[in-house]
């Protein structure tokens, strides 16, 4: 039997009339013989504290930082106690400290349990052995609880209440409880269940209490005060049927035809109200469950009769709201995807988030994702790569099988679970002659596409109406936040210290986990990470941009190890120094510079190398509809390519002093017309003995031996790459092309590519957004006019007019007043100021002193904010 059953309550009723009266059922209690167990409250712990704790507040369950300071002070305090403990015997100090007893700590939940072990392990010198245990963690962390601590070393379990009763560790003698627990509720509202913080039944913190008595004397230490335990701590949990949704009770009661649900919950142990009964028909009859009578004044809202819908669902060992998608699944032709989406969402999610490596889960969680940035789409991707390595027979060994899942952060034991429970739905669903049907149409090549959106569309309509869309964003506060920056691959970082381009090196090392730092702009107290992106893929919201907003999340850690201004400004250049405060300074990681900038957003920027809105170009390499890279064919820059072509193959070639990598910038072979030469390129990806390289004054890519890349000289990076991306402005996809909502469809792909292939066209600049040219497009066709392209795909319904975005309108209206100026005032902008010299020579000094050590050891320490990024999202329950 359970330790925290309120006996009284089932003895009275199950009880029975024995002479006009009621007898109880009897109660049999066998105690055991536990170690005794002392308790202690805050009130007995005025030495830690001294008084400055706040009372506890019933209506506020919650953990303040003293309160976690004196829970890291009890575990200081035990050496003392058990040396205190033992001073009796006659042990030898090295045969004490051989035998530290482990300590168990009860927390709410995992946020809790990461700031806790954050505070344990800096504490140095007191040789502790953390491990956290928790229902997310993977299986082999939780084994590690279980592990004799080093000798020498304490053992410190910081749990959730999974171990109150399913984890018994054998050699715990001290219980620290903060007695609060996050219970599983329903939301009246939405009828959802959600985990909230709560204060714990006295019967689960005497529970908790019996972990520490199991082997020798213990000591249970209550983090709160003895009056609020005596008053306020509830003595038993609420009742599941009081705080969970009933529909599934509802529906079996209605399919065994058991009379009306009200009457029938009306005679159980702990009885549901009226009100949650009416709201959970309510509910099964928006679902389709339970039939609607046609006469309103007929409609008896404590009861309906059961719809097919209703007899399939209540078959099904999952709520409603999984087993219509099931049901919408089979009508929808996606029945196998919403039956491992069922399964996977009824058991515990078999994603691995090792402890402190959740940035690493993350990431393999978005992979499997793909575009769609879904849960659920990530459970089926997953499910569906097991399953197809299983059925080639490479998981055949279980060895095997474990390694596939840590290095795809899946937990193998809760997967096979979700197959079992995948399995016996299958089973289930054939009775009602719904089968999964996995032939797919070997012609259509969007099959995968239009078939997640299907998908994306059934899932909408199983969980109607708890879903939410999303809007769109504020662009104009979007361009003031990152000034200028592209939100899709920038986040900004706060509370930077002065002089913060010193410190680059440090920020690119805290953001290598999230993917390549392009370039780093500081500005005043604000740091501007644009990551890298790849130039051959469509507009999208970078991975590594999700992973940085997830740092945030996750409460990961950025320290700056610094200097203090006053410092710095003491020891260089006799203070001269000092007018770098307020400079923006940017750091570009690709070419290897850190020079200041104007304060002023980048519209102009890519500008100053087009002194024409009208440009004759070669399209190289077409992204999607409307996007392609391509290089200007007239004559000037016909012989500036020629020149720099020259330039490169006169040099003495060096190969590359790195390991090739994404996003570095050499030189690299093309062959064109039979003769060989070498050309700036960027390095897209590597793989095996070749990489993929993407030619930056051209445009065009190609497959190049490692070997065969070369180191490119400093000076070669100065002059701009002469390759211009473009985007077909004030266009969008119809209807007709639109595939899964993002994709073109392969007819508007291949129209597209024939009508900017194989001629020269011109383009007429309306704008220019992060580097990114959006054009007006021009063919000439024979001896006719200029067609343009737009135009023709929106003639044969491939596309539709759209509106420009915020930026791309400012940028049109910069670009007609800098195309008014006169060629001399074209040649003023870009020349730099003697003030920008100045500021590049003092950059330069600090540097230098920086790194030849002149300032000494960094002596202080800056905690930075974010990262933000303005188009990140709050949901809130």
């Amino acid at each position: 039997m359970s330790a925290t059953i309120n006996c009284k309550e089932f003895a009275d009723y199950f009880a029975v009339p024995v002479q006009n009266k009621m007898n109880p059922a009897y109660v049999f209690e066998v105690e055991g013989k536990p170690h005794s167990i002392e308790e202690y409250y805050l009130d007995d712990l005025g030495h830690i504290h001294h008084g400055r704790l706040p009372p506890c507040v019933l209506e506020e369950p919650m953990i303040t930082k003293d309160v976690y300071e004196v829970a890291v002070s009890l575990i200081q305090m035990f050496d003392n106690l058990d040396m205190k403990e033992r001073g009796s015997k006659t042990w030898s100090g090295a045969q004490f400290v051989l035998e530290r007893s482990s300590v168990l700590v009860f927390l709410p939940g995992l946020g809790e349990i990461n700031y806790m072990h954050e505070l344990l392990t800096n504490m140095v010198h007191k040789r502790l052995q953390v491990y956290p245990l928790h229902s997310s963690v993977t299986l082999e962390e939780q084994k590690n609880v279980f592990l004799s601590p080093v000798p020498g070393y304490r053992k410190i379990i910081l749990s959730t209440n999974i171990a109150e009763s399913s984890v018994t560790v054998p050699d715990v003698k001290y219980v620290i409880d903060f007695c609060l627990t996050r219970t599983l509720v329903c939301d009246e509202d939405t009828n959802y269940q959600s985990l909230r913080l709560s204060w714990a039944s006295k019967t689960s913190c005497n529970q908790r209490k019996g972990r520490a008595g199991r082997v020798s004397k213990g000591c249970c230490y209550r983090l709160i005060h003895r009056d609020f335990w005596d008053s306020s701590i509830p003595d038993h949990v609420v009742p599941e049927m009081l705080r969970c949704p009933l529909g599934s009770t509802l529906l079996k009661v209605k399919l065994l035809d058991l009379g009306e649900p009200r009457a029938l919950l009306a005679t159980a142990l702990s009885p549901p109200s009226l009100s949650d009964i009416e709201r959970t028909i309510l509910l099964l009859k928006e679902v389709g469950a339970l039939a609607v009578s046609v006469q309103r004044e007929d409609e008896n809202p404590h009861d309906g009769e059961l719809t097919f819908l209703g007899r399939v669902l209540a078959q099904l060992p999952v709520n409603q709201q999984l087993g219509k998608l099931i049901v919408l699944g089979h009508v929808f032709g996606c029945l196998d995807e919403c039956l491992i989406i069922a399964a996977a969402l009824s058991l515990k999610n078999f994603f691995a988030m090792p402890f402190r490596q959740h940035l690493d889960g993350y990431r393999n969680k978005v992979n499997f994702s793909g575009n769609s940035k879904s849960d659920c789409l990530a459970l089926v991707e997953a499910f569906k790569a097991w399953q197809t390595c299983r059925q080639r027979g490479e998981l055949r060994h279980p060895k095997d099988e474990l390694d596939w899942g840590r290095l795809n952060y899946v937990q193998i034991k809760r997967i096979r679970e979700v197959a079992e429970l995948y399995e016996e739905l299958k089973n289930r669903i054939s009775q009602f002659n719904m089968y999964v049907d996995c032939r797919r149409p070997v012609a259509d090549q969007e099959y995968v596409h239009k078939q997640r959106f299907i998908l994306q569309v059934v899932l909408a309509g199983a969980f109607y109406p708890n879903y939410f869309t999303f809007g769109q964003p504020d662009e104009e506060m979007a361009v003031r936040e990152l000034a200028g920056k592209d939100p899709k691959t920038t986040v900004v970082l706060k509370h930077i210290p002065s002089y913060g381009f010193l410190y680059y090196k440090q920020l690119q090392s805290l953001f290598r986990q999230c993917g390549q730092v392009k370039s780093i702009v500081f500005d005043g107290a604000k740091a501007f990470v644009e990551f890298s992106r790849n130039p051959t893929e469509r507009f999208k919201t970078l991975p590594a941009v999700y992973m940085a907003i997830k740092m945030s999340q996750l409460k990961v850690s950025l320290e700056l190890n610094v200097h203090s201004a006053e410092e710095i400004e003491g020891k260089v250049q006799g203070g001269a120094v000092s007018k770098l405060r307020s400079t923006r300074v940017n750091v570009d990681f690709q070419k290897q510079t850190v020079d200041p900038m104007q304060v002023s957003f980048n519209t102009l920027d890519r500008s100053r190398t087009i002194t024409d809105l009208l440009l004759t170009i070669d399209v190289t390499e077409v992204v999607e509809v409307g996007h392609f890279w391509g290089y200007r064919i007239d004559e000037k820059n016909s012989r500036i390519l020629k020149k720099l072509t020259a330039e490169i193959n006169q040099l003495q070639l060096v190969p590359l002093p790195v390991h090739p990598h994404p996003d570095l910038v050499c030189l690299a072979p093309f062959a064109d017309f039979d003769k060989e030469s070498y050309f700036r390129a960027q390095i897209l990806y590597v793989s095996g003995n070749s990489a993929e390289v993407f030619f930056v004054d051209y445009g065009n890519r190609s497959q190049v031996d490692l070997d065969l890349l070369m180191e490119i000289p400093c000076q070669l990076l100065e002059l701009p790459f002469q390759a211009l991306e473009f985007k077909i402005c004030k266009m969008r996809p119809s209807a007709k092309s639109l595939v899964c909502g993002e994709h073109w469809s392969g007819g508007a792909s291949q129209r597209f590519t024939s009508l900017v292939s194989g001629c020269a066209l011109l383009v007429r600049v309306f704008s220019v957004v992060h580097s990114v040219l959006h054009v007006d497009v021009y063919r000439y066709s024979g001896a006719q006019d200029a067609i343009n392209i737009r135009d023709v795909l929106i003639k044969e319904g491939y596309a539709e007019l759209a509106e420009e975005p915020y930026e791309s309108k400012q940028s049109h209206e910069a670009l007609k007043g800098l195309f008014y100026k006169s060629v001399e005032n074209m040649a003023d902008l870009s020349t730099s100021s003697p003030m920008k010299n100045d500021e590049k020579y003092l950059i330069r000094v600090l540097l230098e002193s920086f790194s030849s050590n002149k300032l000494g050891a960094p002596n202080c320490k800056a905690i930075l904010h974010g990262p933000f990024n303005p188009y990140e999202l709050s949901v809130i329950v």
